[in-house]
């Protein structure tokens, strides 16, 4: 009966976040400027509230994303060059964890977090 989630995240500059989210190939569903952005890649949407005074090193928002093929998805992210220990964004390729998934993590400008995972079968 479920069919999608959608979250909804803080973005202090929509144009910054639109520009890296279209790097991932996400498009522009919807923009209400200073309100709103909502942006769609498949059938995955992303929401975005405007947050300028929004801290990236506090974020406690994100969202967990599962693609038909992590590893797929991990190398083309990967290929943004997005590998910093601590600054935003960033990105860590896929591994297998301990709890029987095979996951990524990107955080976005705004430190958002996604994990972008797969069952290990």
């Amino acid at each position: 009966m479920l069919e999608q989630i959608c979250p909804i995240m803080p973005s202090r500059d929509f144009d910054v976040t639109e520009a890296f989210y279209a790097r991932l190939g996400f498009q522009t569903w919807y923009k209400e400027h200073g309100q709103y952005l909502l942006m769609n890649r498949d059938k995955v949407e992303v929401h975005f509230f405007h947050h300028p005074s929004h801290d990236p090193a506090r974020c406690d928002h994100g969202a967990y994303l599962r693609p038909s093929d992590v590893d797929e998805i991990s190398k083309e992210i990967e290929g943004l060059n997005l590998h910093s220990a601590n600054a935003f964004p960033r990105f860590t390729p896929a591994e297998d964890k301990p709890w029987g998934m095979r996951e990524a993590t990107l955080f976005d400008p705004d430190g958002n977090l996604i994990r972008i995972g797969q069952e290990i079968t």
